[in-house]
């Protein structure tokens, strides 16, 4: 098994997008018998949500997201074909993914959106940085260290293997953190604890991370069809 992420550019409108992608689009993935099928896309939470500071996408590829667990990555064409058509950029990577945070119980079920907030990210080390020790940090520094100030539903990291489109930008992590309302999100008390809190979380992200290509967006989440490893539905 192989799982794959797809980050999406596109000029759609961010809500049309996700009805394209949960609609027409997952149908034609889900009839080439994927294991897995989860949708993140950047869109609006109604004109009356909350602003959300700090959404970065320097490179123009995080409208969207899909991840996917298939039995082969030779399999990935149709795949792309699809994602294709509603998409103006497409860079895909095979990953090895680490789940640090599962929803305790999921009460909603496959294909709806799920009532969390995600944060999306596409990250690279800073210039000069090591492999080792950008995950060094990432892995042992900053992922304790999310998982002790924010109030994560589900973190799920995905550690970038290779590309497998061409012109994929050189990321090496794609991470989707979740929180349980946009409220919270928005709240800096109650996302990061305190003033210093967010302070400690973006000193530690300035020691490893690009900060001019890394892409961290505001996202939706629906699983369409959910890995019979993951939480079982409550």
């Amino acid at each position: 098994m192989e799982k794959l992420i797809y980050l999406l550019g596109s000029e759609m409108e961010p809500n049309a997008l996700r009805e394209a992608l949960v609609g027409p689009v997952a149908e034609r993935l889900l009839a080439t018998d994927l294991l897995e099928l989860e949708v993140y896309v950047s869109d609006q939470r109604g004109p009356d949500a909350p602003p959300v500071e700090s959404q970065m996408d320097p490179l123009g590829l995080m409208s969207a997201s899909i991840s996917v667990w298939l039995d082969s990555v030779d399999g990935r064409t149709p795949i792309e074909e699809a994602l294709r058509g509603v998409s103006t950029r497409l860079a895909g990577y095979s990953v090895a993914e680490s789940t640090p945070r599962e929803y305790a119980k999921r009460d909603w079920p496959d294909g709806v959106t799920s009532p969390t907030v995600s944060i999306g990210t596409a990250l690279g080390p800073k210039p000069g940085l090591s492999d080792d020790e950008f995950f060094a940090c990432w892995h042992g520094s900053h992922t304790p260290l999310s998982l002790r100030i924010h109030p994560l539903t589900r973190y799920v990291r995905n550690t970038i293997a290779r590309p497998v489109t061409e012109d994929a930008p050189p990321y090496r992590g794609i991470v989707f953190e979740s929180v349980a309302s946009l409220e919270i999100l928005t709240d800096r008390d109650a996302f990061y604890g305190s003033e210093e809190g967010q302070r400690e979380a973006v000193a530690d992200l300035l020691r490893f991370v690009n900060f001019k290509t890394m892409g961290s967006v505001t996202m939706s989440e629906t699983i369409l069809r959910a890995a019979p490893w993951r939480s079982p539905l409550a």
